[in-house]
C-alpha cells in the first residue's frame, strides 16, 4: 500500500506537468510566435491570421485573410546531417563479439588459474560494459534525433502551411559512407524526418532544351509536399572528391543538383500589377537550385564541373529575365556561402587541398578538399555578376543594379545574415571614364543589421541559415515573398523559429514516466480490488459452517 500511495501521489503531480509540457511541445510554433510574415501588418496580425486558418470556419474569413497571406511561403531548413554507423562501434567491436573473443582467448590460454578470470572480468566491467552502454545511448540518440528533426518539420508544416519546403544541404552526416549506409540514411530522411514529403520529380528538374522553362502558378498545391533538396558537402563531397557515383546516388535519393523553375501569379491576378507600372512579363519568382560545391576547382570530375557550367550558361542566356524586369524575383538556393572577409560570420574564408596522391582514385591530387566559402571569383563574377547581373558600371543595363532577389545558403551551422554590395563611391560610368577597360566592379560585404543601403550602388542579401540540428536550437526559416503592386516589384521578409532539443527529450521522458506510473497505478488498483474481493469471499465461506453450527 505504501508503494501504491507514493506512485499515486507522484502521478497526481506529474500528470498536469506532462500535459502542459506536451501541449507546449506540439504547439510550440504558436507559443513562439512562429508564423510566415504577412504582406503587410505586424507579427501579431500574422499570428492571428495563422490561427484563423486553423479554425473550422476559416472559409468564412478567407477573403479578409488572403490579402495578408504571401503567395510564396518557403519553409527553409539547413544541415540536418543525419548520422549513422560512422558514429557507432563497428559490428566486430560490439559487446557480444568482443565478449566471445575474450572468452576464446581465455580458453586458449588454459583454465587452470583464477587470475585470467579476474582479468577478464575486470576488462568486461571497466571497458566493455561502459562502451556497450555508450553505444546503446548513441543508438537511442540517433533514433530520437530523427524524430526530433521530424517533429520540427511536421509541426511547422502543419502550423505555418508553407507553399514550398527546402533543405539547404548536408542532408546526411558524411559523404564517405557506403552505398548501403547512404540508402539507410535516405530511408530515415524520407520516413522519419520528412515523412509525407517527396523529392522533386526528374520531369520537373530536367529540361528538353536550354530555352525551355518550367512554369507553375503560385498556389499550386502539389508543391506543398515536395521537398527541394540542395546538395551539401556531406552528401556528395567537395569538388576534389565529387565523383559521378556519389552524384548519381544523391540524385536518385534526393533529386537533381542543378535545376530551376518559375512560379508566377495566376493569370486571373494580373490586376496586381498597377496600371502605371510597366512590366515586361507577368510577376513571377524564379527559384534556382545550384550545386556550388563544384564551382571551385581543381575537381575530381571535369565532366561534372563542365555540366554545372553548361547549366549556368543555359540559365543565364535563356531563362533569366532581363535585369530591367522588376516583375521577376530570383531566389538562389545553394549550400556554400559566398565569400566574406574574416570576422563577418563565424566561418572565416578557408580552403584546403588534397595532397600529391589520388587516394586510390577517390580524390584529385591537389584538388579541393574543403572550403568554408566560395572563392571570390565564383562569388563575385560567377554569382553576383553572372546570375544577378550586378555591376559597378552605371551605363550597364538597369544602371548595373541587377536583378531583384535573395540568396539562401547553409554550411555555416551558426548562421549569418549579410549584404553583398557595390559601394556607391566605387561605381563609374563608361561614357565618362577614359580607362573603362581597366575598371572592375569592387565588392564589399557587411552584416545585414549594419548595412546602409543608401551608400550602396547595388547589392543583394544572403541569408546563411542556422542549422536545424539540436546543438543549434532546431532552427527553421520562414520566408514570405510577394509582388507589391504599388511599387511594381517583389518584396520579401523572413523570420526564424527554433526548438530546444533538451525540451523535446525532457517532455518525452516525462511522458514515458507518467505512462509508466499510470500503468503501475492501474495495476495496483486492480490488484488491490482483486485481493479485497478474494478476502471478502473467503470470509463468507468460513462463516457459513459456523452459522450452521450455531443454528443447530
Amino acid at each position: 500500500m505504501y508503494k501504491y500511495g507514493v506512485a499515486d501521489r507522484l502521478l497526481r503531480f506529474l500528470l498536469p506537468v506532462a500535459l502542459c509540457l506536451t501541449i507546449y511541445l506540439y504547439l510550440y510554433p504558436l507559443f513562439h510566435g512562429c508564423v510566415f510574415p504577412a504582406t503587410h501588418g505586424s507579427t501579431t496580425s500574422s499570428l492571428i491570421d495563422t490561427v484563423r486558418r486553423h479554425l473550422p470556419f476559416d472559409h468564412a474569413i478567407d477573403a479578409s485573410s488572403n490579402s495578408l497571406t504571401a503567395p510564396f511561403r518557403l519553409l527553409a531548413l539547413a544541415d540536418p546531417q543525419l548520422e549513422g554507423d560512422s558514429s557507432l562501434p563497428k559490428p566486430d567491436d560490439a559487446f557480444i563479439p568482443t565478449l566471445r573473443r575474450r572468452w576464446a582467448h581465455l580458453s586458449a590460454t588454459g583454465l587452470h588459474d583464477v587470475s585470467p578470470f579476474l582479468e577478464l572480468a575486470r576488462e568486461v566491467v571497466l571497458h566493455d560494459v561502459p562502451e556497450a552502454l555508450g553505444a546503446l545511448r548513441k543508438r537511442i540518440d540517433l533514433f530520437g534525433n530523427d524524430y526530433y528533426l521530424g517533429h520540427i518539420y511536421r509541426t511547422l508544416h502543419w502550423w505555418t502551411q508553407p507553399t514550398h519546403v527546402a533543405v539547404l544541404g548536408d542532408l546526411i552526416g558524411s559523404q564517405w559512407v557506403t552505398d548501403a549506409e547512404f540508402e539507410w540514411r535516405g530511408w530515415r530522411f524520407w520516413n522519419r524526418v520528412f515523412a509525407k514529403g517527396h523529392r522533386v520529380e526528374d520531369d520537373i528538374a530536367l529540361l528538353d532544351g536550354e530555352e525551355q522553362e518550367r512554369i507553375f502558378e503560385l498556389g499550386d498545391a502539389s508543391w506543398t509536399t515536395r521537398t527541394i533538396n540542395i546538395a551539401g558537402n556531406h552528401d556528395i563531397g567537395y569538388a576534389g572528391d565529387i565523383s559521378r557515383t556519389r552524384m548519381d546516388r544523391f540524385e536518385r535519393a534526393f533529386g537533381k543538383a542543378n535545376w530551376d523553375v518559375r512560379f508566377q501569379y495566376p493569370r486571373s491576378n494580373a490586376t496586381l500589377v498597377a496600371p502605371e507600372v510597366v512590366a515586361t512579363s507577368h510577376p513571377s519568382l524564379h527559384l534556382v537550385v545550384l550545386n556550388s560545391l563544384i564551382l571551385d576547382g581543381p575537381a575530381l570530375s571535369d565532366d561534372l564541373r563542365s555540366e554545372t557550367f553548361d547549366y549556368l550558361n543555359g540559365l543565364i542566356n535563356h531563362r533569366l529575365r532581363p535585369v530591367e524586369d522588376r516583375s521577376s524575383f530570383t531566389l538562389l538556393l545553394t549550400h556554400l556561402p559566398l565569400h566574406k572577409k574574416e570576422g563577418t560570420c563565424v566561418d572565416a574564408p578557408f580552403f584546403d587541398y588534397w595532397p600529391d596522391d589520388d587516394g586510390g582514385g577517390v580524390y584529385k591530387p591537389h584538388g579541393m578538399r574543403e572550403q568554408n566559402h566560395l572563392s571570390e571569383e565564383a562569388s563575385h563574377r560567377g554569382t553576383l555578376q553572372a546570375l544577378f547581373g550586378m555591376s559597378g558600371d552605371r551605363d550597364a543595363p538597369a544602371q548595373g543594379k541587377g536583378r531583384n532577389g535573395l540568396i539562401l545558403t547553409g554550411h555555416d551551422h551558426e548562421g549569418c545574415d549579410t549584404w553583398h554590395f557595390v559601394p556607391a563611391e566605387s561605381a563609374w560610368s563608361t561614357s565618362e571614364d577614359q580607362h573603362e577597360d581597366k575598371r572592375e566592379t569592387l565588392w564589399d560585404v557587411s552584416k545585414w543589421e549594419q548595412a546602409n543601403q543608401a551608400t550602396s550602388h547595388t547589392g543583394v542579401r544572403e541569408i546563411t541559415l542556422r542549422s536545424m540540428m539540436g546543438d543549434y536550437g532546431g532552427n527553421a526559416g520562414l520566408l514570405s515573398a510577394w509582388f507589391d503592386q504599388g511599387e511594381g516589384e517583389w518584396k520579401y521578409e523572413i523570420r526564424m523559429c527554433g526548438l530546444d532539443i533538451k525540451m523535446w527529450w525532457a517532455v518525452h521522458v516525462i511522458d514515458l514516466v507518467v505512462l509508466g506510473l499510470s500503468l503501475f497505478s492501474l495495476f495496483t488498483h486492480r490488484l488491490h480490488l482483486h485481493l479485497h474481493a478474494r478476502s471478502g469471499t473467503g470470509s463468507r465461506v468460513v462463516a457459513s459452517p459456523h452459522d450452521v453450527k450455531t443454528t443447530k
